[in-house]
């Protein structure tokens, strides 16, 4: 499949890499299918999330352990269901990534801001993914030193 990407061009995207996220995500639920999109020979952590659906909704994901945060939450029967999940190992974790607009003069508030409540929850196997949204119930966040 070919689309037309507003930061690489013209993408060819086999259907193997395709994930299709059931529910879209919140605030794009028409957009059900995307690709992670990296440049050839980039060694960077950070991957872009390409809609497929519209090529103008693009999110930089990182994975969550990257960061040095580590999720422990349980899935309703529904989102496993959504993921087709079987096994948990199959389960990848990442987290949407921006640009911070703040003073860039100010290192405390320059630099990249992570959504660590909502998290993606990708299963590899079956290239499906929801986005978990996270309440401050049920669930443990880690944050693990670097050394």
């Amino acid at each position: 499949m070919k689309i037309e990407s507003q930061v690489f061009g013209t993408v060819d995207i086999p259907d193997e890499k395709v994930i299709e996220f059931p529910a879209g995500l919140p605030g794009f639920e028409d957009c059900k299918q995307f690709a992670l999109v990296h440049e050839d020979g980039s060694t960077s952590p950070l991957y872009l999330l390409q809609s497929l659906d519209n090529p103008a909704a693009v999110f930089s994901i990182t994975g969550s352990d990257r960061l040095g945060v580590n999720y422990e939450f349980g899935l309703s029967d529904e989102e496993a269901e959504q993921l087709k999940l079987a096994n948990p190992a199959d389960a990848f974790v990442a987290v949407i990534v921006r640009k911070d607009e703040g003073d860039v003069g100010n290192p405390a508030t320059a630099g990249l801001r992570a959504n660590f409540m909502a998290p993606l929850v990708i299963n590899v196997a079956a290239r499906r993914g929801i986005q978990k949204i996270i309440t401050r119930l049920g669930c443990d966040v880690t944050l693990r030193a670097e050394s």
